[in-house]
């Protein structure tokens, strides 16, 4: 399987949960999910509760649009729960299509022209990369669904097979995922990450089961850190809470109606505000969206964040293709006040235009003819 570079071989081990399934390859060091393990995952996602994933959850996958295409680089996404693990995966795969393979030069151009073995190469790369950091390093678990077969068959979780039981149509490869991704993790260390405000990874609400923060946390740094906070906070009771504690290779911005309400908790940190790579998840009230620019050199460099580029995408259906906006930091107060004569002052503001100035404040984007996202 393929290994996150520059780490030593990830000794992954599949789990494969078929009762009648006696006997695992012994070259896999593989074996069952046991009723103990099962219980336990079943508490780290829902407590207590007994939830279903629903058909939204079931269904999703890791899908890339056509090859050699505007949206090559991206994941069809549909809306449901399983959102914003897909989309969290897509800031990392954006990563290392962009800055993690040297035979690429870092452009626009390259996410585009990308043929369906490389497509499937940044997937495996970017899961293997994922889960071993969750796993802090030392093994990533992997978590397989099979059919019924003979105890003295081999099961098949060669290279070439991995990635297969996480694209196709049928194959509940986010839900495969997220068992991996708290396999890896280990139920003791879940324990330490989380807090009293989160016990539990996942939640019901409107009817959905949505991940809760600690999820995509733990994708975009390794560990499930219940909140956005840098460090640690004293909760409302005197009671330790847990943010983030090291700065991530892809960021995260929010805005919305959790976000806006200014409680100091719910505001995000400079560990997700200024990550390593300038790639952010973004949480526009629910929905979310990638923001990127192809510059490394963004964050390292006060004088590039004067006036640059940013792409963006939606996950949308309907978007054909990235969106270009520039972003521009200086102060124009004249200019706005300008736009506020011309627009009024009950100008509605695109959600991504809010969630770019809890980074950069006071900056103007410019969609390039584009319609603002809503």
């Amino acid at each position: 399987m393929l290994r996150p570079k520059g780490q030593e071989q990830v000794p992954f081990r599949s789990f494969c949960p078929v009762p009648k399934l006696s006997t695992v390859s012994s070259k896999l060091n593989g074996l069952p999910i046991s009723p103990a393990m099962a219980t336990m995952l079943q508490r780290s996602l829902f407590e207590n509760t007994v939830h279903d994933l629903g058909s939204d959850w079931r269904k999703a996958h890791f899908k890339f649009h056509r090859p050699f295409s505007d949206l090559a680089f991206a994941l069809q996404v549909e809306k449901g729960g399983a959102q914003s693990i897909q989309m969290a995966v897509q800031g990392s795969i954006i990563k290392h299509l962009l800055f993690s393979r040297e035979e690429k030069h870092g452009s626009l151009h390259s996410l585009l022209n990308l043929s369906q073995r490389e497509q499937e190469r940044a997937l495996a790369a970017t899961l293997a990369g994922i889960l071993w950091t969750a796993g802090a390093a030392q093994k990533a678990i992997v978590c397989f669904v099979t059919r019924d077969i003979p105890s003295t068959s081999i099961l098949d979780c060669s290279r070439d097979n991995f990635i297969e039981r996480f694209q196709g149509e049928g194959s509940h490869g986010v839900i495969l995922f997220l068992y991996s991704l708290v396999f890896s993790r280990t139920f003791e260390r879940l324990q330490k990450d989380l807090d009293i405000s989160t016990t539990h990874l996942l939640q019901s609400r409107a009817g959905s089961i949505l991940c809760r923060q600690a999820v995509i946390n733990m994708i975009l740094t390794g560990r499930a850190s219940p909140n956005v906070f840098n460090g640690y906070e004293k909760g409302r009771s005197g009671e330790t809470l847990h943010g983030v504690l090291a700065r991530s290779d892809v960021g995260y911005l929010q805005w919305g109606k959790d976000a806006s309400e200014g409680d100091r908790l719910s505001q995000v940190g400079s560990m997700l505000k200024t990550p390593t790579f300038p790639i952010w998840l973004c949480n526009l009230s629910g929905n979310y969206s990638i923001l990127f620019c192809t510059n490394r050199q963004l964050l390292s460099d006060w004088k590039m964040e004067r006036v640059f580029d940013l792409h963006f995408y939606s996950g949308q259906p309907s978007q054909e293709k990235p969106m270009h906006l520039t972003i521009d930091t200086r102060s124009h107060h004249w200019e706005e006040e300008r736009r506020e004569e011309k627009h009024g002052s009950g100008r509605r503001f695109s959600p991504v235009e809010m969630a770019i100035r809890t980074k950069w404040k006071e900056a103007t984007v410019n969609w390039n003819g584009a319609s603002p996202f809503f």
